[in-house]
């Protein structure tokens, strides 16, 4: 199913002036000393198998001895312009354990590994090409989701910071069966938000290794949150299914899960919560959203072909005729994102003239 819904190979778009200013006034950019070209340089590698000796689409690059020390200098300066203020005192105290490509995908991301040598806590870093659908994304995830995103670019490169959880291919095979009834219903109700958060805004390819699942501890409960980690398909595909997690057939079992834990009514009322959640996102976060659609509608991530099909089949969806009137992808998520504003202010003005 996954292969007939989306396109082939996405091209990568390069970031503009417009979206550069954009990132330069809300700091996310910086002088970053080295960049994904420079990592591409590596002279060999070794297949990263996992505990269970199957392949993991990463190969670990080694560089030759004359370069190794000056890429791990830079990029321990990266780590520190990301996570602290840059200072160079705790170099010492650093050290990059392992640099790893990734060979799947659209990406092709380098996760560097930098291990604090003092206590062995470590944490990933990705270095990736600066695409500017990928970047869309992310400032979109960290206006509009409940989470927040930590990324700079520079040039065409673009670092990002590691999100924790589990994968969602993992936690489906190994964990999902574990689970409690309440748990699983729980889950459910997740899924359902977090279909429901990439439809309208627009995020596409939420097959389960896309996505993490994160447990949070809560109370004598565990509760689980869904968070997206792949943000390469945001407002490129025509066929607006693309956008909807439910239809991938990686995301089978939870899709079942939903049907056997959840009632009608009860994924209608959670849909309606998170169109209500998000409208208020879209509110308080009026004027950054506001810069960043403007950058988006003049800017061009998609094809022409794609980008009438997603106008015909969000109208055919909403029967909103501002759809079809749409230039540019950023046009038509600025239209989807009003028309969930409209309806939940139109929703709030009923209640409060009604009482």
């Amino acid at each position: 199913m996954s292969e007939k819904l989306m396109s082939r190979k996405k091209p990568t778009y390069p970031v503009n002036e417009q979206l550069l200013a954009y990132l330069e006034r809300y700091n996310r950019t910086t002088k970053i000393p080295i960049s994904y070209d420079d990592l591409l340089r590596f002279s060999g590698s070794v297949v990263v198998y996992d505990e269970n000796d199957e392949d993991t689409m990463w190969i670990r690059v080694y560089y030759s001895e004359f370069e190794r020390p000056e890429i791990d200098y830079h990029l321990k300066q990266v780590y520190t312009l990301i996570f602290s203020d840059g200072n160079e005192d705790i170099f010492q105290y650093l050290n990059v354990d392992a640099i790893d490509y990734c060979t799947f995908g659209n990406s092709k991301p380098f996760r560097i590994k930098v291990r604090n040598i003092l206590n062995d806590n470590y944490t990933y870093l990705y270095v990736k090409k600066a695409d500017a659908s990928r970047v869309y994304g992310l400032e979109l995830e960290h206006i509009l989701s409940p989470n927040r995103i930590n990324f700079v670019v520079y040039n065409d490169t673009l670092i990002e910071e590691h999100i924790s959880g589990i994968p969602g291919d993992a936690f489906i095979k190994e964990a999902l069966p574990e689970c409690t009834d309440i748990q699983k219903s729980q889950i459910a109700k997740e899924f359902v938000k977090f279909n429901e958060r990439c439809m309208i805004r627009l995020l596409g390819d939420m097959r389960s290794y896309n996505y993490v699942i994160i447990p949070v501890h809560d109370f004598d409960n565990v509760i689980f949150r869904i968070r997206a980690i792949d943000f390469d398909q945001q407002s490129y595909e025509g066929n607006f299914k693309v956008y909807k997690p439910q239809f991938f057939k990686e995301n089978y079992k939870m899709v079942k899960m939903v049907e056997e834990k959840l009632k009608p009514a009860s994924i209608e009322q959670y849909k309606k919560e998170e169109r209500s959640v998000l409208a208020k996102r879209i509110i308080t976060s009026k004027k950054r959203l506001r810069i960043l659609l403007k950058c988006m509608t003049r800017d061009h991530i998609s094809t022409p072909k794609n980008l009438e099909q997603l106008k015909g089949e969000l109208y055919d969806y909403t029967l909103d005729m501002k759809f079809k009137r749409c230039r540019s992808m950023g046009q038509v998520l600025k239209v989807a994102l009003d028309f969930v504003k409209r309806n939940y202010e139109d929703i709030s003005m009923k209640r409060l003239i009604h009482g």
